[in-house]
C-alpha cells in the first residue's frame, strides 16, 4: 500500500524515442473535448494526462525536449505511467509494413494521397495505455449522440465520482473512478449527467468485467481477442471496440465501422464522392493493415465533403 505522502512524490523519466514522435499528435486521441479532466494541455506545450493504473491513480506530465520526452508523474500510479510511457508514445507501434506499402510500385492516386498525408504528419504514433475500461466509459459515452454532448456527461461524471490527481496538476484534473464506483452510480445521477438508460447499463455491466477487460491489454493478447470479448458485452458493437483498441491497444488496423461521419470522409478523401461504411471498408482494403492509420491520417487533413442540411443536434436528456 503506498504511503500517504506517495501522491506528492514526483517521478521522473527521460527517453529518447528511436524515430520522430509528435507526442501532442500521439496523445491527443486521449483527450474528450474542452475541458476534459482527465487530459490538458498547459500553454508552455505540456500534456498532462491522468489515470488510474494497476498501482492506483496517477497523474502524468510529458512534454517533448528537441526529441527527448521527458516524463513526469505523481501517485501511486506513478511509476508504472512512466514504464509504459514509450508504450503510450507508439514505441512497440510498427510502421514498416505501412512505409513499405508507400513506396511499392503500385502507385494509384490512393497512394500518393495516402503518401503525401503521411509525409506531412511523421510524427504520428498509434499508442497504448493499456487501460481497456479507461477508454470504454468515454466510448460508450459518445454511442450515437454528438460530440458535445457525450463530452458533457464525461465531465460531468468525472467531476461528480472522480478522485482529485495527484501532484501539482491543472485544476480541475481528476482520475477516472474504478469500476466498483461505476457500477454503484444511481440513475439519477447519469440521468443528471446526460446519459440515457441505454448507455449508463452497458457501461455498468461492462463495470462488472473490467478485471477481464484489463486482462486483454496486460496479458499481451491480441486486438482481435479483445475485440471478441468486448463485443460480447451487451451495448457494445463493432464502432465501440474498435474505438477502445485504438486507444488501449494501440490497433492501427481498427477503423470505426459505424462511425456518422467517417464514411463520408474517406470517400470523399479518396473520391471526391461520400460513401458508406462498406464503401468506406473497400477503400481502405488496400491499407489493411494499417486502415485505422489511414483514416487518422485523413481526419488530420482537414478533406472534408461539404456540408448540407442541418448538423445533428445535442438532445438533453436531463430535461426528460
Amino acid at each position: 500500500m503506498p504511503s500517504a505522502g506517495a501522491a506528492t512524490v514526483l517521478r521522473e523519466r527521460r527517453w529518447t524515442p528511436p524515430t520522430t514522435i509528435d507526442v501532442g499528435l500521439t496523445l491527443s486521441p486521449h483527450r474528450r473535448g474542452g475541458g476534459d479532466p482527465a487530459w490538458c494541455r498547459t500553454p508552455d506545450g505540456a500534456i498532462w494526462r491522468t489515470s488510474r493504473t494497476p498501482e492506483g491513480p496517477g497523474t502524468l506530465r510529458v512534454a517533448d525536449r528537441r526529441g527527448e520526452v521527458h516524463g513526469q508523474a505523481w501517485g501511486p500510479g506513478a511509476e508504472w505511467l512512466l514504464e509504459t510511457l514509450p508504450q503510450a508514445l507508439g514505441a512497440d507501434d510498427d510502421v514498416s509494413g505501412f512505409a513499405g506499402s508507400l513506396t511499392a510500385t503500385r502507385r494509384d492516386a490512393a497512394v500518393t494521397l495516402v503518401a503525401g498525408l503521411a509525409a506531412r504528419h511523421p510524427g504520428l504514433r498509434i499508442g497504448r495505455t493499456l487501460r481497456v475500461f479507461e477508454a470504454l466509459v468515454p466510448a460508450v459515452l459518445e454511442q450515437k449522440v454528438v460530440g458535445r454532448e457525450a463530452w458533457r456527461a464525461w465531465r460531468w461524471l468525472m467531476r461528480k465520482y472522480g478522485e482529485p490527481a495527484p501532484g501539482p496538476a491543472p485544476e480541475g484534473m481528476a482520475v477516472m473512478p474504478p469500476p466498483q464506483v461505476w457500477r454503484a452510480i444511481p440513475s439519477w445521477d447519469w440521468h443528471r449527467a446526460g446519459a440515457e438508460a441505454v448507455r449508463a447499463r452497458t457501461i455498468i455491466n461492462a463495470a462488472h468485467h473490467a478485471e477481464k477487460l484489463e486482462a486483454t491489454a496486460l496479458g499481451g493478447l491480441d486486438s482481435a481477442e479483445a475485440d471478441r470479448l468486448l463485443r460480447a458485452l451487451p451495448g457494445i458493437g463493432v464502432w465501440t471496440s474498435a474505438e477502445v483498441r485504438q486507444r488501449s491497444h494501440g490497433d492501427p488496423d481498427a477503423p470505426s465501422v459505424g462511425d456518422f461521419h467517417l464514411p463520408g470522409m474517406v470517400g470523399w478523401a479518396f473520391t471526391g464522392e461520400k460513401t458508406d461504411d462498406a464503401g468506406m471498408l473497400e477503400l481502405l482494403e488496400p491499407f489493411r493493415g494499417h486502415r485505422h492509420r489511414v483514416v487518422k491520417l485523413i481526419e488530420l487533413s482537414g478533406l472534408r465533403p461539404p456540408a448540407r442540411g442541418p448538423r445533428m443536434a445535442p438532445r438533453d436528456y436531463r430535461s426528460f
